[in-house]
């Protein structure tokens, strides 16, 4: 979100950006009343204007159709979508089998197999492992989207290690940190919660998830909404412990708001269930930090220019 805010202060409206930042219709909403434009295909860019690619990463192709339609354009991939990228490349190189493990048709499954369309192989669950095939036992490796239940991911891993002994894992946990700190909180309260709302959208992969592991861990209910509106008071009758948690990329103002109706209505103390401490910050694209460093330049020059007159 931030990243698509300086972009427009930037260079003005309009931005285009390829499919939504981010999967959060607070985030989509917001950014298009700022100017910002969201479209599905390269194409529908016109030629010459801005287009930033989303978090989820795209694939080579999708490079090659922007230099081809002279875009200028912002790569806002999430650091660790990227990770996995070069993972893939790196094992196609040394001609690996790759199974990567994830949801088919999401932009990041997308993404990611185009990095090496020949290698990659789609595995959507543990279900799915019966039907996979692969060149050489020996010379396997899995990749996994990361917005993945982990719990979800461990068990298709445990299903294709027992088809093909010799998998190899990737060199670090693909799932991203911030889904897994969720993922570990919401275990911590959904034993003891008699109700778990996540706020998300129901296009986010990681909300979505978190409602199954709240489930799992026990929970009476869980359910998903956007924002508070879309909370039935119906949900909190016979209910005495709620949980609250949200999506990866979730405003923490709609989480406010959630627990602001949630004291309205009798549940005003708050205990914060916190799996780790989250310090790591991203930086902004590179072409975006590349601009605002040379417009800082040339405006730390005409000052200069201006006290010297």
């Amino acid at each position: 979100m931030i990243a698509v805010e300086k972009a427009l202060e930037q260079y003005g409206s309009p931005v285009y950006v390829r499919h939504e930042i981010v999967h959060n219709k607070y985030v989509v909403q917001t950014l298009e009343k700022k100017g910002a434009i969201f479209v599905e295909e390269t194409a529908e860019v016109p030629e010459g204007s801005i287009v930033m690619f989303s978090a989820h990463g795209v694939a080579p192709t999708v490079h090659q159709e922007a230099a081809e339609r002279k875009l200028a354009t912002i790569d806002a991939t999430c650091p660790l979508v990227t990770k996995v990228h070069k993972e893939a490349v790196r094992f196609a190189q040394e001609d690996f089998d790759i199974l990567l493990i994830g949801h088919e048709g999401h932009e990041e499954v997308i993404g990611t197999s185009g990095e090496a369309p020949d290698h990659i192989t789609l595995v959507d669950g543990p279900e799915d492992v019966a039907n996979v095939e692969v060149r050489d036992p020996s010379k396997v490796v899995w990749l996994s989207q990361t917005t993945l239940s982990v719990d979800e991911t461990m068990e298709t891993v445990g299903a294709l290690k027992e088809k093909f002994p010799q998998l190899i894992s990737p060199p670090s946990d693909d799932i991203c940190y911030a889904t897994q700190n969720r993922q570990t909180a919401v275990k911590q309260m959904g034993a003891d919660a008699d109700l778990v709302i996540v706020v998300g959208s129901k296009n986010s992969s990681n909300s979505v998830r978190l409602v199954e592991v709240a489930l799992g861990a026990g929970a009476g209910a869980s359910h998903l909404v956007d924002g508070a509106d879309e909370i039935d008071e119906a949900w909190l009758e016979g209910v005495s412990t709620v949980g609250v948690t949200s999506g990866a990329s979730v405003p923490e103002v709609l989480v406010d708001g959630v627990l602001a109706w949630l004291a309205e209505r009798g549940f005003e103390d708050v205990e914060i269930v916190k799996a780790a401490e989250e310090s790591i910050v991203f930086s902004l694209p590179k072409e975006l930090r590349r601009d605002l460093r040379a417009e800082a330049a040339a405006l730390k020059g005409g000052a200069s220019a201006g006290t010297g007159e």
